[in-house]
């Protein structure tokens, strides 16, 4: 059984190549969800004006990775306190974003949410929406796959890369092993 799941964590490039190099999981596409506007482009996005933020759409077999896993390193792989950004990506469109697909979805983010608060990781408060899945629109061809087609942008070097190491540290077991 394969299950879907939409999430935004700031720059789909960043996120996309987290979750694509992940056990289990067996789709990753960037694109663009949360908002009103219908076949946005990224230029229709960044204005700020469609409602929509970057995000990644998933498909995952929960046999092997379990929603909760997911939601587990979509906390630990951005900053879920920031509003509205991400490090040097500021502006709605990278907000942090879970846009559940189910009831059952929900209830797991919600609980995900309120157990990574009571941790202690973040000193902030999580900012994270937990939103309704309505649509998602697949990003443009320049971005899928990114970080590999572009190793060698500075983006990558100084931004993706890190989040990878970040990755592979603590979660190496999950990681597929072409990418260790």
């Amino acid at each position: 059984m394969i299950d879907t799941a939409t999430l935004a964590g700031g720059c789909f490039w960043c996120t996309e190549a987290i979750f694509r190099r992940l056990k289990g999981v067996t789709t990753v596409t960037p694109g663009y969800a949360g908002g009103n506007k219908e076949n946005p482009s990224y230029y229709d996005v960044v204005t700020g004006t469609t409602g929509h933020g970057e995000a990644i759409q998933l498909t995952f077999d929960p046999s092997i990775i379990p929603y909760e896993k997911i939601l587990d390193i979509f906390w630990h792989t951005h900053n879920p306190t920031t509003k509205d950004g991400q490090g040097a990506d500021v502006g709605t469109e990278y907000r942090s974003m879970i846009l559940y697909h189910s009831e059952k979805q929900k209830n797991i983010a919600l609980k995900s949410k309120q157990e990574i608060e009571n941790s202690g990781t973040f000193k902030d408060p999580i900012v994270t929406e937990i939103v309704p899945y309505s649509s998602f629109y697949p990003a443009e061809e320049e971005h899928m796959n990114f970080a590999e087609k572009n190793q060698s942008s500075p983006y990558c070097t100084f931004v993706i890369n890190p989040k990878i190491q970040k990755l592979l540290k603590e979660y190496g077991n999950d990681v597929k092993d072409e990418y260790k």
